[in-house]
């Protein structure tokens, strides 16, 4: 056969690609991936997305299953589109020979995540076992469950915790969680403490810091999760930096709250300071003695990452306004000015 012959045959021969998806036949002068057209989904299946799953592997999931035309358009859609970090592990009702981008706005949809359970930054694990119990489980499967489950090491349960408290603040992760029905209460908890310990790992929170155990770190974001705005958070932390370091109580309006599991809470009475409690920081010196809530990922860098300041004192004036300073006299006119607007009703009811 002549080179020319040879050179023609190789032309007309289409050249196969094996991708992620599959077999992909790509015909000459065309090697973009191939995606359903609009208007033509078929019936509804239910997928479910493991926890700590990539951008390739719910791609793969959803070729599978017979969701998208191809799992190279769903992943190249998914490294160009950031919500697709905020898809839920567990089960999510999706059509099939849908395009890749209905495909993701199902995933992120709430109302096709059955049995949803979200966990959001700041949340109370009581507040969490209320979100189970309304799912179905009840209040002794719960219970049941707490003992058996698998702390990441160095944030297990220790010293004593006051009655009424579950001394398992922190170790649930907050996001977005959905499960088959039928799934226990101890795999549901086992699934958001093994998030966190991911969260932990990766953050660096785990390796605790100079001083501080990860534990001690862990109760840091917590505080800083409760008393700010995620802009706030790193200064926060080097507030609690500072008051520790000289040996002044915290006095931390967000512990209060927590004692009393009071949400949307602003003004605190000075009788609701002098509770006799542990975690009470006007009463107590350094930390208290776990976290007040389930911390984000924001709240936990901070805790490992103060921004570098002299602040020791710090008020929010106003809804989004908060000052920092080292200056008792600063601080106390900041404090007029907020006593002001909280009676103007700028923070809402009292």
């Amino acid at each position: 056969m002549s080179k020319r012959a040879i050179r023609n045959l190789l032309v007309s021969i289409a050249v196969v690609a094996v991708t992620a998806g599959g077999i992909v036949f790509l015909n000459r002068g065309s090697s973009s991936p191939a995606d359903y057209a609009p208007g033509v989904a078929g019936k509804d299946v239910l997928i479910e997305v493991p926890t700590g799953a990539t951008g390739s592997e719910i791609a793969r999931l959803l070729f599978a299953n017979g969701v998208v035309k191809s799992s190279v358009v769903f992943f190249q859609l998914a490294v160009v589109d950031k919500r697709a970090t905020a898809i839920a592990p567990g089960s999510h009702r999706v059509q099939q020979r849908i395009p890749a981008k209905v495909a993701l706005d199902q995933l992120l949809d709430n109302k096709r995540i059955p049995n949803l359970i979200k966990v959001t930054e700041g949340e109370w694990t009581d507040e969490i076992f209320a979100q189970l119990i309304a799912q179905g489980f009840t209040k002794d499967e719960i219970d049941k469950a707490v003992p058996r489950l698998r702390f990441p090491p160095g944030f297990g349960i220790d010293g004593i915790f006051p009655v009424g408290f579950t001394g398992l603040e922190g170790v649930f992760f907050p996001a977005q969680y959905s499960f088959a029905h039928g799934t226990s209460a101890l795999t549901v908890l086992q699934a958001m403490m093994d998030r966190f310990a991911i969260e932990a790992k990766d953050s660096g929170l785990l390796a605790g810091s100079g001083s501080f155990s990860p534990r001690q770190l862990l109760t840091i974001a917590s505080l800083a999760q409760a008393e700010g705005d995620p802009g706030d958070f790193a200064k926060i932390s080097q507030v609690i930096r500072n008051r520790l370091k000289i040996g002044m109580p915290l006095q931390l309006d967000t512990t209060i709250h927590y004692i009393e599991q009071s949400r949307g809470q602003v003004f605190l009475s000075f009788e609701a300071t002098k509770i006799h409690s542990l975690y009470n920081t006007y009463q107590n010196y350094g930390l208290p003695p776990g976290p007040i809530d389930n911390p984000g990922r924001s709240a936990m860098e901070a805790a490992l990452h103060p921004e570098a300041g002299d602040w020791t004192y710090f008020i929010t004036v106003k809804p989004g306004d908060t000052r920092f300073t080292s200056s008792n006299a600063q601080f106390l006119i900041w404090k007029s000015e907020y006593e002001r607007n909280l009676a103007a009703g700028a923070f809402g009811k009292k």
